[in-house]
């Protein structure tokens, strides 16, 4: 909980104390008397049993909880979006709202909760344990400001939600990046390998401003559509730079330079093939893109200097810039293999060419169409702005 609310949590902790020592004290006397009926009571006026659970409401009629702050508006909506999505908040409304402070906007998500103090401090807790939220700031509302946070909220979802006929591409790289960076940013804090695990840490906002700049700069020299893009980074790994499958392995008539020989046969030899990095690439499709590389005619140069493959392969040292290089590339063979067609192209790079992923192709243009529609939403609102101002 946050340090503001002192009072409300002063209550809510002599609430739950009181609300509790007597529900022991009932219990011990019960077991004294039992198999006797007792008529229980409570100390804490309100308090009551109900499907064998102690409600404890508040005397007031609204308990709302602040669970998130943030300085840009599209980390704001996507964390707003998250959560009420949440299974655990299907039954509270979710608003989110805004306000100016030192002419800098201020966004804020609110958590209008059931009136039971016990049930509610419960339910954040477990949000907060399994990293959905970082914090909580309860305190007590009235109907009429609750009114103006829905009016609010609406505002952010007609926005949001609105259909977008521009494409990505079409957007101002100075527009563009910065809500690249958030939506990535997004994906990998949301990702459950770092809600739940410290082994893996979610991208900080330089990685992903860097990272957002590598993509957009790889999708804008082969021409690719970065919607589908952005889908394929998240599908794979949500941008986390996390090793996938160490126990894929390839049988091979004979071990190329770098490979990790698992066994060996008459004529041919086991050796790993596992997914590396952000996009997930096998070391054999690594090879293959390799190959696409060392034939491409296009002026290198204009990408910038981290992004540019060596013309020797180091299978084991691939510096992670040039891995969004080659992901590019192999999205980029793959369109033209298709003729343009995004849909197969897709699912080609997680089942190969000659058996594309129908169900992977789904799932990325799900992801495409949000990232789309947020991202594109951001960054044309951040264009206007400027104008306007």
């Amino acid at each position: 909980m946050s340090c503001r609310g002192q009072n409300t949590r002063s209550a809510v902790a002599i609430a739950a104390g009181m609300t509790i020592l007597t529900f022991l004290l009932l219990l011990a006397a019960a077991y004294r008397y039992w198999p006797r009926s007792l008529c229980l009571s409570f100390a804490y006026p309100g308090a009551r049993i109900e499907r064998g659970k102690v409600v404890a409401p508040f005397p007031t009629e609204i308990l709302i909880a602040k669970v998130g702050q943030y300085d840009d508006e599209l980390s704001a909506y996507l964390w707003f979006d998250y959560l009420r999505s949440r299974k655990t908040l299907r039954q509270c409304r979710v608003y989110l709202i805004s306000s100016q402070s030192a002419n800098k906007s201020r966004y804020q998500i609110v958590v209008e909760l059931k009136n039971d103090a016990l049930g509610s401090i419960a339910l954040l807790s477990d949000m907060e344990a399994k990293g959905y939220i970082d914090s909580f700031d309860l305190q007590f509302s009235s109907l009429g400001v609750l009114d103006g946070y829905a009016d609010q909220t609406q505002v952010f979802l007609t926005t949001y939600l609105a259909p977008t006929c521009a494409t990505l591409e079409a957007l101002n790289f100075e527009r563009l990046q910065p809500s690249v960076a958030h939506f990535i940013a997004f994906k990998s804090r949301t990702d459950a390998r770092t809600r739940h695990s410290q082994k893996h840490a979610a991208l900080g906002d330089e990685e992903a401003n860097d990272f957002a700049a590598d993509i957009i700069a790889v999708a804008r020299f082969y021409d690719l559509p970065l919607d589908a893009f952005l889908g394929i980074g998240a599908i794979e790994n949500n941008y986390l730079p996390v090793t996938g499958d160490r126990e894929h392995a390839i049988w091979k008539k004979r071990p190329a330079k770098g490979d990790i020989i698992l066994q060996r046969r008459r004529k041919k030899v086991l050796v790993s093939d596992y997914s590396i990095g952000v996009w997930q690439i096998s070391r054999e499709t690594l090879r293959k893109a390799h190959s696409l590389y060392l034939k491409d005619d296009r002026d290198y140069t204009q990408l910038p200097r981290h992004l540019r493959p060596p013309r020797v392969l180091l299978i084991n040292s691939v510096d992670p810039h040039v891995m969004t290089t080659y992901a590019g590339l192999i999205l980029r063979d793959l369109l033209s293999r298709f003729h343009g067609d995004v849909g197969q192209a897709v699912g080609a790079y997680n089942g190969g060419p000659h058996r594309p992923n129908r169900r992977y192709a789904a799932s990325v243009h799900l992801i495409a169409g949000y990232a789309k529609r947020t991202v594109g939403c951001s960054a044309a609102r951040s264009a206007a702005l400027q104008h306007f101002n």
